[in-house]
């Protein structure tokens, strides 16, 4: 039996700050975001804490956003163990683990920025435009 990992994602600190004056449009600007795993924390045989910072800067200066938490990975300890093993080698986390904490808090700096009154940083879906059809419908001849 596959036993799964499961991740938990907790934020314990936010600081955004909007620079641009609210007044004056928003010019075209670049989004950088950065989330920095600071460790892998064993904490129990099924079980490790992982501190991350999620930052995100707007160039020009028209805001700053930084999210901190923790993530907490759950899993037998062979899997426990292999990833703190591949963190001990200078290896990327687990892509289960970047994939949680970025769920979690991309969603949570969408939600800032629109309290701040700034573009978000992830680019949000676009619908297409339909291909311009006529809107005279089709004329049928129901003559004999």
């Amino acid at each position: 039996m596959v036993q799964m990992i499961r991740v938990n994602v907790s934020i314990g600190s936010i600081s955004a700050d909007r620079f641009w004056d609210i007044r004056k449009p928003v010019p075209n600007i670049q989004i950088s975001t950065n989330i920095n795993v600071v460790s892998i924390e064993k904490k129990a045989d099924d079980l490790l804490e992982v501190p991350f910072v999620l930052t995100i800067t707007y160039n020009p200066s028209v805001a700053q956003m930084n999210l901190k938490g923790h993530a907490y990975v759950q899993g037998d300890k062979g899997e426990i163990e292999k990833i703190l093993k591949e963190y001990d080698q200078k290896k990327p986390p687990a892509q289960i683990i970047l994939q949680s904490i970025s769920n979690v808090v991309f969603i949570e700096s969408v939600l800032i920025s629109r309290i701040l009154n700034i573009p978000p940083p992830i680019p949000l879906p676009m619908i297409p435009e339909a291909k311009s059809t006529s809107l005279k419908p089709m004329e049928r001849d129901y003559s004999d």
